[in-house]
């Protein structure tokens, strides 16, 4: 069961929100907010497992608002706007739905929701040789992935913390194979970036919430073959 909370500071929206999720089975929504600050004081004290918040809103964004309460609620991201996609996947949100919202799409929100509800979210990792001996990463700690310079064989896997690991003899097919495809996406022939370290997603460019070495969010050229596929990730 969907227990939600809708936070829009449009009194319309929430209306015709309140009215497509009373359509929907296995959904309930607990109770409206148009005022975040409102929202972020009776939350803890509401039951409910799933929150609607709008990302365009006075004062404080929906943005702002999931930064406070991803840790304890699930979240799905209702805009207009398809430029804060980026950042909304960075947030780890179930999904994000553009206005003007469609039952047929909301469900497809609903469902996810409720697989990640009822089924607890295991850590995944991947387990090979490196050049520090047989390793085991856990893939929420992986930021970046290139091919070695020194041996185009090699993959360096560039962990949240700065450190770099090289996986021996492995190459990008079997490593995609063991990543969660919804986490990660091949931008080019030599590189895998994770979701959650991108910051801004042009047209041809890619800015990384890494650090390069000059002090400045590493920059990655996306390739042709390669865009669609990550442009969907970020759109569907």
């Amino acid at each position: 069961m969907i227990k939600c909370v809708i936070l829009d500071d449009e009194l319309l929206a929430i209306s015709y929100l309140k009215l497509l999720c009373e359509q929907i089975d296995d959904v309930e929504v607990v109770k409206a907010f148009n005022d975040p600050k409102i929202f972020l004081s009776e939350i803890d004290s509401l039951d409910c497992n799933l929150c609607i918040l709008d990302i365009e809103m006075p004062g404080m964004t929906g943005l702002q608002v999931a930064e406070i309460i991803s840790g304890s609620k699930k979240i799905i991201f209702t805009t207009a706007y398809k430029e804060y996609a980026a950042e909304a996947f960075d947030l780890n949100v179930v999904d994000y739905v553009r206005k003007p919202i469609k039952k047929e799409r909301l469900i497809q929100a609903f469902e996810k929701a409720k697989e990640q509800i009822s089924t607890p979210q295991k850590k995944t990792f991947i387990e090979w040789n490196s050049n520090i001996g047989k390793t085991v990463i856990l893939t929420e700690q992986i930021a970046y992935i290139k091919t070695s310079e020194i041996d185009s064989r090699d993959k360096d896997i560039i962990l949240n913390d700065g450190i770099t690991i090289v996986l021996k003899n492995l190459n990008f097919k079997s490593l995609l194979e063991m990543l969660p495809a919804k986490d990660f996406a091949q931008i080019n022939k030599k590189e895998i970036v994770a979701l959650s370290s991108i910051k801004v997603l042009g047209t041809n460019e890619i800015i990384t919430t890494i650090l390069s070495e000059d002090g400045h969010f590493l920059k990655l050229q996306m390739g042709d073959a390669y865009k669609n596929s990550l442009m969907e990730l970020f759109t569907k």
